[in-house]
Formats: C-alpha cells, structure tokens, sequence
C-alpha cells in the first residue's frame, strides 16, 4: 500500500546514535518504524531507503558470546574490561581494545571426526533470561531493535572450534565432511533453541546472524561447498525464524557477491555486503528476493563536497533505487563516511520517499 509523501514528514523528531559514533536523525515517519522493518524485510515492500536509524542493535550480555567478543548492546553497558572470556562452548577469547574485537585462543580438535569427544553444548536454560528481559524491557520498548548473534553456528563457529587452517580443510577433506556436517546439523539446532527463548523473552521485529564467507579477494569455499554443507541447515535455520513471524538478516563479510544466490536460497531476508562486492549489481540481480545494503558511489571525495554536491548525490542515489517493489538500506556502514551528512540524509528520505510512492 503506498503512502502518500508530506513535508510534514522532514521534521527531525528524534537523535539516534550511529554505528561507530555520532547520529542518525529520525524523521517524521508516516507509520511506526516496526510495522516499516516488517514491510521491508518480510514483505519486501520499501516506502523509502531505509538510512540506519530505523532499527537498532541488541546483543543481549545473557548470550555468552556477546561479552567474549565485545559486542554488547543493550540497556546497561558492558565495561570494556569485562570483554573477552569464554563464549558458550568454553573457548576463551581475549579482547583487543585497539581492534574493537577479540580473538579466539586456542581450539577444540584437530579433526571434526573427534568434536563428540570436545563440544560440550551450553545449558540455555540455565541462562538468566529473565533477569535479561526485565533489563530491556525499555531498551527495548523505545523502538525496534535486531538482535544479532555473533559467531554463529556455520564456517565462523568451525573457525572457533579448528581454527581457520583445520575448518577449510575439513571442508576439503572426504574422511571429516559427514562429521562437519552433523557438527553443524547440532549447532544450528542449537541457534534454532536459542532463537525459542529469545522470542519468549523479548519484543524483537527480527534477528542478524554472522558468518563470514570471504577474503579481500575471494570466497573461502565453493559454491558447490556452500550447498552441499551449509545450505541446508541455514535453510532450516531461516524458517524456524520465519515460523516465529520474524525476520532474519545475514551479516557476511568479505567478497561473497557470488554466494549470493546460496544466500536467497536459504530463506534470509537482507544481507550488508561489504564495498569490495559490486552491491549495486547485486541489488539488481537479487533485490527482488533479498534487501541488499547498497554502497553509494555517486562521488569521488565525498568529504570535500558542498552541500548541494552531496544534495545531488543523494537524489542520483534515490534515482537509481527508489523502487516500491525492489527495498534496499544505504550501506551508512561500508560507505565513505563524507556522505553521512544531515543534508544528505534529509535529502535522500525526501527523494527515496517520493520515489518509492510513485510522486513527481
């Protein structure tokens, strides 16, 4: 159903902080920006270009990766000095301050034939759930928030368990496949039980779950990998999601552009390519079946544009994908900062939304 634009809409109603420090403002919406995340994400039904302040972040510290990355968003704050420790299975994790995030130390096993003898899975019931949800219950009542999962259940969770080396041979090697695959049957079942509790517990639109699949340069594995091992379980993972009426976004780094089709395929809903893919092709391509996070190429040195330069490189950007039928989210996290402006952002929610409702 499309909504008809209003000036009314430019009033700045609201300051919200952005990835990486500063803030997004928020805009007048016409409807409330959980019945927008739902239209996007599930029913691929775009009003605008969605520009980073329509949801936020919650990784809830109750999930024991969170604090062993250094990756925690929620109503209370983790000092940094807590970060790092052990995640779920009992690996230890030792935070980088100056990286922002934390390395795993040490591995489980050398040959996934043997993960029986060393994967020791968590007790999620054990996990203060209440607690956690009665800390959020605000947090989480000021606007929608997508809870993300870090680590993983796929290659990233192998990576921990093998380290990089011994998952990319496992994936290699005829003799460790089956036991990779049941390794991985066991850890999306897992996710699929934690998913369970977190929708008993909290008031989320959806979930963004992690794991990389390329280099600088390359994926880490085939495609024909990809579909073999991972495909079927990030399958049955993504429904589960779906049955739980919710949506879930993929974050996979590094050159994954020709994964993508593994991606639509396996149910998820939105994926942020990094800016080394073309995101603008794979919009073109997928954007139908997945919301891609677009990178903005319209200036060479965005951070020495005036503003109307900047004005103008943001209705070329609506131009090109304001389409009702056809969501998409600028890429405010892999795009070149000197874009970021107000006046770009005012000026690309008045052109996208003029756009996607079919106005002159």
């Amino acid at each position: 159903m499309k909504i008809p634009f209003s000036e009314k809409e430019m009033e700045v109603v609201a300051q919200v902080p952005a990835f990486g420090g500063g803030t997004i403002p928020v805009f007048n919406y016409p409807i409330s920006t959980t019945e927008l995340v739902k239209r996007t994400f599930i029913d691929k039904e775009a009003l605008w270009i969605l520009n980073g302040s329509e949801t936020g972040f919650f990784c809830p510290s109750v999930i024991p990766d969170h604090v062993a990355r250094g990756f925690v968003f929620e109503a209370v704050p983790t000092p940094r000095e807590k970060f790092g420790g052990k995640d779920m299975f009992g690996l230890n994790w030792k935070y980088i301050d100056v990286a922002g995030g934390s390395m795993s130390e040490g591995k489980l096993f050398d040959d996934a034939n043997d993960w029986r003898d060393y994967v020791h899975f968590p007790d999620i019931d054990s996990w203060d759930w209440e607690g956690s949800a009665e800390m959020n219950r605000e947090y989480l009542a000021s606007g929608p928030k997508t809870l993300w999962l870090l680590n993983g259940c796929w290659f990233e969770r192998l990576i921990s368990f093998m380290t990089f080396e011994g998952a990319a041979m496992a994936l290699l090697d005829d003799d460790q496949l089956d036991a990779v695959k049941e390794l991985i049957h066991e850890t999306t079942s897992l996710y699929m039980r934690i998913i369970d509790k977190c929708c008993q517990y909290y008031d989320i639109p959806g979930f963004c779950i992690h794991d990389d699949w390329g280099s600088q340069m390359a994926p880490f594995f085939s495609e024909a990998v990809a579909r073999e091992v991972f495909l079927p379980e990030m399958k049955r993972f993504c429904d589960h999601v779906h049955s739980h009426g919710k949506y879930i976004e993929l974050h996979s780094c590094g050159k994954a552009e020709s994964r993508c089709g593994v991606f639509v395929d396996a149910g998820f809903d939105s994926w942020t390519p990094m800016a080394m893919n073309d995101t603008g092709k794979l919009w073109e391509t997928y954007g139908d079946k997945i919301v891609i996070s677009v990178v903005i190429n319209e200036l060479e040195h965005p951070e020495s544009a005036t503003e109307e330069e900047l004005r103008a490189a943001a209705r070329a950007f609506a131009a090109k994908y304001a389409r009702p039928d056809r969501p998409c989210v600028l890429s405010s996290m892999y795009s070149k900062p000197g874009y970021l402006t107000p006046a770009f952002r005012e000026e690309l929610y008045r052109a996208s939304r003029i756009g996607c409702c079919g106005q002159e």
